[in-house]
C-alpha cells in the first residue's frame, strides 16, 4: 500500500517517502509555489528560492580554501574545487568528453541525442535544457532581472550579468594550459582549446559537416531550414544571420 502511495502517477516514479512524491509531482503540473520578491522569478523548491536571493544580496558564504574565490551555493563550489584537482568524473560514452559534474555530462548528451525536452508555451519552440527555456522566455517578456551594481546595465540571465562583471574587475580566472591565454568565462576557454585539438563536436545531421561552436551549428543549420527569425524593423525583410540584419539596416540609418 506503502508502494503504491509512493508512486508517480505521470511516469510511474517510486519515492520512499510521501513528500518527495508530492514535490516531485510539481514537475509535471509546472508548479512553481515560491516566488523571488526582488524580481518574481518563481521556484519549485524553497531551497532553490533561498540559492537564487543571494544573486541579488551578494551574498557568498562557500570559500574556497585554495585561491579563496567565493561562492553563493555549496555545489558550486564542489564543482569548482575540481578546477584545482583535475578531477572530471563523468564521461560521455559518445565521445569521450568529461564533465567536473554530472549535469553538465546530461545536457551535453543531448547534443548527440537531439533531445529537446523544454517548450515554450507561447511560441512552440524546444530547447534541450531549461535555463535555455527560461533566457527565451525572458524574450516575450523583456524581462531583466540581474542588474550591474557598478554601471546599471541589465540582463535577462544571472551569467550573463557574471560574465559582463568581469568587464569592471578585469578577472579572467580561466587559462589554457598548452597557450597560457586567459578567458573570463570557461566555454570560452573550451572553445579556444578546440583550436589546439581540432575538436569540432557540433554536427549537421544533414550534411555531416561539424563545427567547434554550437552557435556557428546553429547558424548554419538555418541554410538547409530556411530560417530567417532577424527581421528588419524598417523594412520587415528578414535574414539569416544578425550580422548580416546589423549591415541591412545601416541602409536605412544612411551609415
Amino acid at each position: 500500500m506503502q508502494k503504491k502511495s509512493s508512486k508517480c502517477s505521470e511516469c510511474g516514479k517510486f519515492f520512499t517517502q510521501r513528500s518527495s512524491l508530492l514535490q516531485h509531482h510539481k514537475i509535471h503540473t509546472g508548479e512553481k509555489p515560491y516566488v523571488c520578491s526582488e524580481c518574481g522569478i518563481c521556484f519549485l523548491k524553497q531551497s532553490n528560492l533561498t540559492q537564487h536571493l543571494r544573486i541579488h544580496m551578494g551574498e557568498k558564504p562557500y570559500k574556497c580554501n585554495e585561491c579563496e574565490k567565493a561562492f553563493q551555493t555549496k555545489a558550486v563550489l564542489v564543482q569548482h574545487l575540481r578546477i584545482h584537482t583535475g578531477e572530471r568524473p563523468y564521461k560521455c560514452n559518445e565521445c569521450g568528453k568529461t564533465f567536473c559534474q554530472s549535469p553538465s555530462l546530461i545536457k551535453h548528451q543531448r547534443i548527440h541525442t537531439g533531445e529537446k525536452p523544454y517548450k515554450c508555451m507561447e511560441c512552440g519552440k524546444a530547447f534541450s535544457q531549461s535555463i535555455c527555456l527560461t533566457r527565451h522566455q525572458r524574450s516575450h517578456s523583456g524581462d531583466k532581472p540581474y542588474k550591474c551594481n557598478e554601471c546599471g546595465k541589465a540582463f535577462n540571465q544571472s551569467t550573463c550579468l557574471m560574465q559582463h562583471q568581469t568587464v569592471h574587475s578585469g578577472e579572467k580566472p580561466y587559462t589554457c594550459t598548452t597557450c597560457g591565454k586567459a578567458f573570463t568565462q570557461k566555454s570560452f576557454l573550451d572553445v579556444h582549446e578546440r583550436t589546439h585539438t581540432g575538436e569540432k563536436l557540433y554536427k549537421c545531421s544533414e550534411c555531416d559537416k561539424t563545427f567547434r561552436k554550437q552557435a556557428h551549428l546553429s547558424e548554419h543549420y538555418r541554410i538547409h531550414t530556411g530560417e530567417k527569425p532577424y527581421e528588419c524593423t524598417e523594412c520587415k525583410k528578414p535574414f539569416r544571420h544578425s550580422s548580416a540584419l546589423v549591415r541591412h539596416q545601416r541602409l536605412h540609418a544612411g551609415d
